[in-house]
């Protein structure tokens, strides 16, 4: 299992020193997202400055850029990396798809299973010269000229992960991508019952299993190295969960669980503003579920007695902090490895 890191610093001249550094305490990936920046450009940065961290997107909001816009990117990141870029996408929910990003929301599982593969189209023609020659019900790929063709790269075969929650997705997910990013609420009992079937489903469709895929997990963890920190951790991860499970798109985790009540709850309370109010909705037994709680020197044990056999890959849900001593955390990237 490999333990990854969440970017943290997107101010692009301070990257590269970022990355080298997570790169230096032995974290194995890094991955960015897409919220408040662009997930690619910082991505730039810290292939530039690290020569074995593998670097992905988690995620990268699909259905806001075209699948050649997509494709392009990937590919100059694929290059500059020497073959570490992993593309993770999402297809993200309708408000955000047609009021922020403006662009068009339908039938999300079935349109991004024809992205990827028009993705792929795209990819085949740079390296190998294909003729475009795709023809889907979203998207199209007719077209291209030497003048817009970067052409071959040494590493060609990017990996693509889609990030899902409910069965539908997951089902897609197993059938067109190489992983699949877990969402951060999300319990054992759920990837067990919901989340790795339904991977397995898809999977079978193109003559694979659900272990041929690689799973990412960012993960909940409650710590710190006073009493002080690990209330504020916790604190933290409350509210955190009952954001995610108050939007019903997320529903199906807790119904796993039987608290569908909760989620409902949680609901009314976020629609009017009562936020400082959520929190106190996540019970103990709601946090025991979505969260790994324990001090630091035990957290590496935790963390692989839990997810082993379960996910390929995970990462603490926060950035490590900037202040902490690099000695802290190759002890604790040296006591998960011990651990297996």
């Amino acid at each position: 299992m490999k333990l990854d890191a969440q970017l943290g610093v997107y101010d692009l001249a301070a990257v590269p020193a970022e990355a080298q550094r997570l790169e230096r305490l032995g974290f194995d990936g890094l991955w960015s997202f897409e919220t408040q920046h662009n997930p690619f450009l910082a991505l730039a940065f810290a292939a530039s400055g690290t020569q074995k961290l593998e670097l992905g997107t988690n995620i990268a909001v699909a259905f806001a850029r075209t699948p050649m816009a997509t494709a392009m990117v990937a590919w100059d990141l694929a290059q500059a990396s020497g073959g570490r870029f992993q593309l993770g996408l999402g297809t993200q929910v309708r408000a955000h798809i047609e009021r922020r990003f403006g662009t068009e929301w339908g039938r999300p599982a079935a349109r991004i299973k024809e992205y990827i593969r028009c993705m792929q189209a795209i990819w085949d023609s740079f390296q190998n010269g294909t003729k475009p020659a795709f023809e889907g019900e979203f998207y199209r790929f007719k077209l291209i000229t030497p003048f817009f063709n970067p052409g071959p790269i040494d590493h060609p075969r990017i990996p693509i992960y889609v990030a899902g929650v409910n069965p539908t997705m997951c089902r897609a997910a197993g059938e067109v991508a190489d992983g699949f990013h877990v969402h951060p609420m999300h319990s054992v009992r759920y990837l067990r019952e919901v989340a790795r079937p339904a991977l397995d489903e898809g999977a079978r469709v193109s003559g694979k299993r659900v272990d041929d895929l690689e799973l990412f997990a960012p993960v909940f963890a409650i710590t710190g190295r006073t009493p002080e920190e690990t209330a504020e951790r916790e604190r933290f991860v409350r509210e955190q969960i009952a954001f995610y499970a108050s939007t019903p798109n997320y529903r199906c985790v807790l119904d796993v669980h039987g608290w569908a009540g909760q989620g409902e709850e949680l609901s009314k309370l976020m629609r009017t503003g009562q936020w400082d109010r959520m929190g106190a909705l996540v019970t103990d037994e709601m946090l025991d579920a979505f969260a790994v709680t324990g001090p630091m020197d035990k957290l590496p044990g935790l963390l692989r007695a839990r997810y082993e056999g379960l996910v390929q890959r995970i990462a603490l849900y926060y950035p490590i902090p900037q202040a902490d001593p690099e000695e802290t955390w190759q002890a604790f990237l040296a006591a998960f490895r011990r651990a297996a």
